[in-house]
């Protein structure tokens, strides 16, 4: 039988987890088996899991409930948030709101000793669909600055407009609870939190207008990162993740759905090519992000399972990450278990007894600050962690049973080392990995027609980065 490197036959390599460190690095941890309601069991965990450190922690135990019910009642509060409704009415409709997030951010960035910046980011749409006439669409954003690597970005946000159930109807009340005052809420939670800290990498915290009528204060907002040459690593909505409870009653209070596409969106045909003769069409940029998030994110310090969803969005619907798919970004949204459709999308009234409408009192509160949790361990690590690898290929010069990975030299001044990650190709999540055994190449014993291969970062602090999926190396 043909013998690894390290002595062991092939075959056992795949056959046995392998779990060693970078020299130096403390070792991969592992999630411990679920001791509540969240966290994978021991048969699905990955091979690539990270705890959660002091640090983090720390961190998560900062996101207050009663901050977020009170973002979220204020919000509704406005009456309707229509993109089409008033701009100049200083207690009802989207202008109100829109000032009102401004203060709110300008609050949180007094207290970043000037590393938090705040801006109206506004133009005029042309009429369009659903865009009768020209309107100014502005989106909230807060801008937290990286302290080592600044010019790496990541992105939270919620959409801060509503809607009735005539989705021209700028007059009704709207008050868009949960849809999406929720997600605005997880946003502002994060940006208030995280603003008194010092990220290594820049994380953006977005309020955006425009989802109902078409997602396009988030296209604007992708645009403007696409036209600067934005390094933008990770994009994540929080759109309608105010509630647990579905139509028929039933609960799902640790869970909420992240959904994340496979063939990229943005795909070329060249890139298409490759793919239909390697295979990955499950390792796209957000499907390897989806995983990152559950590697940091679902354990016992946010109190949550991820559930990953391999589309791009719930069935036939759309969302604000879909603009920035559309530009190559990595993007992802999260999303409650179960909607509740007469709380979305419905004029308020009782009708046979029944209450409609998107109003407070059918939130769940502590549920929203924990996919706060979720979002803000998926930010901190990623920003706090290396970035995914650059440039990573497998060496296709020559015919060999062995996988040659090759990739470029980071530049992050704490980088320690990398490490390769390998599963089936049946596999939904990482089985194995080995510390690499070169600054930029490693050689496994493993045949790439059998298996799907990945080489994530280290830092000295033990954190690892997202994946980077290979491409051949001709």
């Amino acid at each position: 039988m043909p013998q690894h490197p390290t002595g062991m036959p092939r075959r056992a390599v795949l056959s046995a987890t392998v779990a060693s460190a970078v020299v130096g690095v403390p070792a991969v941890a592992q999630a411990a088996p679920a001791t509540g309601p969240a966290g994978r069991g021991k048969e699905d965990r990955a091979a690539t899991v990270q705890a959660p450190g002091r640090e983090l922690r720390e961190l998560l135990k900062e996101i207050d409930r009663d901050r977020i019910e009170a973002t979220v009642r204020r919000l509704a509060a406005f009456g309707t948030r229509h993109t089409l409704s008033t701009q100049d009415d200083p207690e009802r409709g989207i202008g109100a709101a829109r000032d009102w997030i401004y203060e709110e951010f300008k609050r949180y960035a007094a207290a970043s000793g000037g590393r938090m910046t705040v801006e109206l980011q506004s133009y005029i749409q042309e009429p369009a669909s659903r865009i009768p006439v020209a309107t100014r669409i502005t989106n909230v954003v807060a801008t937290l600055r990286g302290s080592v690597d600044p010019d790496r970005v990541h992105v939270v946000s919620g959409h801060y407009d509503s809607r009735a159930s005539d989705v021209m109807d700028a007059e009704s009340d709207a008050p868009g609870a949960d849809d999406d005052a929720s997600g605005v809420a997880v946003a502002m939670e994060l940006a208030r939190v995280m603003a008194r800290r010092r990220p290594a990498a820049t994380i953006v915290f977005a309020a955006v207008a425009g989802e109902e009528q078409g997602l396009y204060g988030a296209a604007h907002m992708a645009e403007r990162f696409k036209a600067a040459g934005t390094n933008l690593q990770a994009m994540f909505t929080n759109d309608i993740v105010g509630s647990p409870k579905a139509d028929d009653g039933t609960r799902d209070p640790y869970t909420v759905r992240l959904f994340a596409e496979g063939v990229p969106t943005a795909e070329t045909p060249q890139q298409a090519d490759v793919r239909r003769s390697v295979g990955g069409e499950n390792d796209s940029p957000a499907r390897q992000l989806a995983r990152f998030v559950r590697d940091v994110a679902d354990n016992d310090a946010t109190g949550m399972n991820v559930r990953v969803i391999y589309r791009r969005d719930r069935y036939l619907r759309g969302g604000d990450h879909i603009p920035f798919l559309e530009r190559g970004y990595a993007a992802a949204r999260f999303t409650e278990p179960t909607e509740d459709f007469a709380h979305q999308h419905q004029d308020v009234r009782v009708e046979n007894g029944r209450q409609y409408g998107d109003l407070p009192e059918f939130c769940d509160f502590g549920y929203i600050a924990r996919v706060a949790r979720v979002n803000g361990a998926a930010l901190w690590t990623l920003a706090q962690a290396p970035a995914a690898p650059r440039g990573v290929k497998i060496v296709t010069s020559t015919l060999t049973n062995a996988t040659e990975l090759v990739w470029d030299a980071g530049t992050e001044p704490d980088l320690a080392g990398y490490e390769v990650v390998w599963r089936e190709t049946t596999a939904p999540e990482w089985t194995h990995l080995t510390e690499a055994d070169g600054a930029t190449s490693h050689t496994v014993d493993l045949s790439k027609d059998n298996v799907f291969f990945g080489v994530r970062a280290v830092n000295r602090a033990g954190l690892r980065g997202p994946v980077a999926f290979p491409v051949p190396q001709r």
